[in-house]
């Protein structure tokens, strides 16, 4: 009989432990399945977050693009209002009041305005400290050194940024010493 109840015992186990084993595997597929749902998600994450800042970044470059795509327009531009500064400087006095001459002016005023409402700024130069990131220095005179004491050319920016540096004569206080000694 000893043997019957030794086997007895293992009849009755065998559904428990064949119950038991179909737990542990049930477990080990859901904490596989957790672990693919949690990789998933991290992976949609990440894709939505390189999404968004595509996206971010597309609407910069576009920002971008369409406040400099006149550039090349602009400084085409340019020469033309350079002659009509030019023209207007010139005009003899006897002229100066005529009817034409205030077409001119007017003409020159709303061409400058246009060219403002689109971005553009003349760049500051005479008396400034001269900086060779808005200015092209073309000689060099007996004046304050590193200071800008003529412009040959406007400089114009647009938006900040440079579109044309200013032309400019800088300071190199060379004679200036000698000219205070002969006072």
């Amino acid at each position: 009989m000893s043997s019957e109840a030794e086997e007895k015992p293992n009849i009755d186990t065998a559904p428990e432990l064949a119950e038991s084993e179909d737990m542990e595997s049930l477990r080990q597929e859901l904490a596989e399945e957790q672990a693919k749902a949690e990789a998933n998600l991290a992976g949609w994450q990440r894709a939505q977050a390189d999404f968004t800042n595509f996206k971010r970044r597309s609407e910069q470059e576009r920002e971008e693009f369409i406040r400099f795509v006149n550039a090349g327009l602009l400084l085409e531009l340019l020469p033309v209002l350079d002659d009509l500064e030019r023209a207007l400087e010139h005009v003899p006095a006897k002229l100066s009041g005529a009817a034409w001459v205030d077409g001119v002016k007017l003409i020159y005023r709303k061409f400058s305005a246009v060219l403002e409402a689109q971005g553009l700024t003349q760049i500051e130069a005479l008396g400034e400290p001269f900086d060779p990131n808005l200015h092209e220095a073309v000689r060099q005179e007996k004046g304050r050194e590193g200071i800008i004491i003529e412009e040959i050319r406007k400089g114009y920016q647009l938006h900040d940024k440079v579109v044309r540096p200013t032309m400019v004569v800088v300071g190199n206080e060379e004679d200036l010493d000698m000219d205070k000694e002969d006072e």
